[in-house]
């Protein structure tokens, strides 16, 4: 009781002190609140950029899919792009037939197609909507949200019915004002049925999702031709693995084209992991950067909180004596410093949170990233602005309970 009746006078003493000098209080205050805005937008900003690599995968291939495709560009420099070019065939109709052949039910395989063209309904046109062709199965394997309607079925993928799934903006431009499902649009000339609408997806990459248009992938050809290379989407099916259904694919693929061992592959395999590598080595850079600009950010703090708890205590010292004098401990003196830092700390790191949380709130538009202020960042934030206060106050506490009770007393 005694103690808790210590640190009840102390913050009691530490708000007198911030009520009577607001100025250099607040000076203090936003120091340590610049600090922690510091560390709440780079941690959140973080979390951010890692969250949208995570969805963009699981958006664009699903999370425990991969693709088989003729090459991937990302890592490749001019030289490897070029040999590859040379080494990889076109990944064709038969190759996907083949895959599926022998997939023995362990792995879902969906061939995809897709280029850019025009979707007219009446008198209203969709300019450059991303058009794919692909099979039913491509439903199970990656997530195929639907606002209204339903995805191609397997007897509409095999005889190549002409028919479709709208992407949400898409429908909205050409419908407005009227349910789409079941009304006509043109494509390459033709006619299309649409029996589905996508739910909004919004962007990955910086690429809107709602822009997609889906068909089976015969009534792709028959509008467009033979694509000149396919992007073959696959999943584990059942109980295999996803990792088994990669090796499954590898080795049946090679085998399709006749690789020997230990010969390089002539396709590639996309992993969500490999899709997400650019945006992890991106936030890895970021998150390099992050701790030292944080640190620096909460030492220039506390050093502008050591300056306002000295003058405090210099400008106290003829009190200090006084209160010495009467019979407080020099503990006793330490823990009201202390305190006042602390609350300073306290003080800056509320402040910090409001304003990071204002900035990542305007933020997050423009951006198009969710960035939530987490509350494990919120509880961190808070324990450096807290901790870094203390570390501010304990020189000057020291030195407040060293004063010397008589030159205190005869201080001006």
């Amino acid at each position: 009781m005694r103690r808790l009746a210590v640190w009840r006078d102390a913050w009691a003493e530490t708000l007198a002190h911030a009520r009577s000098n607001p100025l250099r209080t607040g000076l203090a205050a936003l120091a340590t609140g610049v600090a922690v805005a510091t560390i709440a937008l780079v941690l959140t900003g973080l979390q951010g950029v890692e969250r949208y690599a995570r969805e963009t995968s699981a958006k664009t291939f699903g999370s425990d899919s991969f693709v088989i495709t003729r090459l991937v560009t990302g890592t490749l420099n001019r030289r490897e792009l070029a040999d590859k070019l040379a080494r990889n065939p076109d990944i064709i109709n038969s190759d996907a037939r083949f895959l599926d052949r022998w997939a023995g039910g362990r792995v879902i395989y969906a061939p995809t197609a897709q280029r850019a063209a025009d979707v007219v309904a009446g008198g209203r046109k969709f300019e450059n909507a991303a058009i794919n062709g692909t099979a039913s199965t491509l439903y199970d394997i990656r997530t195929v949200e639907l606002a209204q309607g339903r995805f191609i079925d397997r007897t509409e993928d095999q005889r190549g019915a002409q028919v479709v799934v709208l992407g949400w903006d898409v429908a909205q431009t050409l419908f407005p004002d009227t349910s789409p499902i079941g009304q006509t649009v043109r494509i390459a000339l033709r006619g299309f049925t649409v029996i589905g609408v996508q739910a909004r997806q919004g962007t990955a990459g910086g690429v809107s999702l709602d822009r997609y248009v889906w068909m089976p992938l015969g009534a792709y050809e028959r509008a467009f031709g033979a694509p000149d290379s396919l992007d073959i989407f696959a999943r584990a099916a059942g109980a295999t693995s996803t990792i088994e259904a990669e090796d499954h694919a590898r080795i049946t693929m090679r085998a399709r084209r006749h690789l020997q061992p230990g010969a390089p592959a002539d396709f590639d395999l996309l992993t969500p992991e490999a899709a997400r590598s650019f945006v992890f080595t991106l936030s890895q850079r970021v998150g390099a950067a992050g701790p030292p600009i944080s640190l620096m950010a909460l030492l220039a703090a506390i050093l502008v909180v050591t300056n306002t708890a000295l003058v405090s205590v210099t400008a106290r010292t003829r009190e200090i004596g006084i209160r010495r004098a009467v019979g407080a401990s020099r503990g006793r003196i330490v823990g009201e410093v202390l305190a006042e830092a602390a609350f300073i700390g306290l003080l800056g790191g509320l402040a910090g949170l409001l304003v990071a949380g204002l900035v990542l709130r305007l933020a997050q538009g423009p951006a198009g990233i969710p960035l939530p202020l987490e509350w494990s960042t919120i509880a961190w934030s808070l324990g450096a602005a807290v901790t870094s206060g203390l570390a501010a106050g304990w020189y000057p506490a020291r030195l407040a309970a060293r004063i010397d009770i008589i030159d205190a007393l005869h201080a001006e």
